[in-house]
């Protein structure tokens, strides 16, 4: 109180500071970073709502950026007039709809997830090497790729740190230990992936992110049923 009637004092600037400053120091962080001891403290289900958060502002950034590469770059068209978009990771396994994602075990749709994103992580890295050099792109938009490449590495690690809390608890087994980092990266072809427009790139990660997000909705009331979702 002393601190805002001081602010008050100073001015309106010095005020409208302080106001920003309180919101920052307030708001939660979006994942948990590496050696965040700070996250052992927090329940399950707050992990599960920060990863819940990040993923959307995932899959929002990537909504923009599909949009707006469509805009400056249609996706091309193959000789029967249909899209010939065809997503890399179309040949990982993974549960076709909410109702098949009820049903597996939680240890496998857990799995699937850390999978997706582990399997986007170096296209990801290369894309964004790729359209530095896209004069015709907005500075927006490069920023945009960047973020989400950057979010996706911190959201695979917030839902690593999820999993172990769910293990030292017990409500998943360990076998999920080293799984994702293991399997290959669940893109069919990486000169399919090259060979793809960047509108068509975007929007297959846009599809991903969507399954992501939607899956960790699906786990989280899963193993909290009392959430009524």
């Amino acid at each position: 109180m002393a601190l805002a009637r001081a602010a008050g004092q100073a001015g309106p600037g010095a005020a409208l500071a302080l106001l920003w400053l309180l919101v920052r120091a307030a708001a939660p962080p979006a994942v948990c970073a590496p050696g965040d001891s700070g996250c052992l403290r927090l329940t399950v289900a707050d992990l599960f709502d920060r990863v819940i958060r990040h993923s959307g502002r995932i899959h929002s950034l990537s909504t923009a950026l599909c949009a707006e590469l469509e805009n400056r770059f249609p996706p091309r068209d193959n000789e029967l007039g249909k899209p010939a978009r065809r997503c890399p990771t179309a040949g990982m396994l993974t549960p076709n709809g909410k109702e098949y994602a009820q049903k597996i075990p939680r240890e496998e749709l857990t799995y699937v997830i850390l999978k997706l994103l582990h399997a986007w992580k170096e296209p990801l890295s290369h894309f964004n090497q790729h359209i530095e050099h896209h004069q015709e792109l907005p500075d927006d938009s490069l920023s945009k790729a960047k973020q989400i490449s950057k979010m996706v590495h911190e959201l695979e690690t917030g839902i690593e740190k999820v999993t172990e809390k769910m293990q030292l608890m017990g409500i998943i087994s360990n076998s999920l230990h080293g799984m994702a980092s293991s399997e290959a990266s669940g893109f069919s072809s990486t000169n399919e992936a090259n060979m793809m427009s960047d509108s068509d790139f975007i929007h297959c990660f846009k599809r991903d992110s969507n399954k992501v997000q939607c899956y960790l909705k699906i786990l989280k009331c899963r193993i909290m049923p009392e959430n009524s979702c």
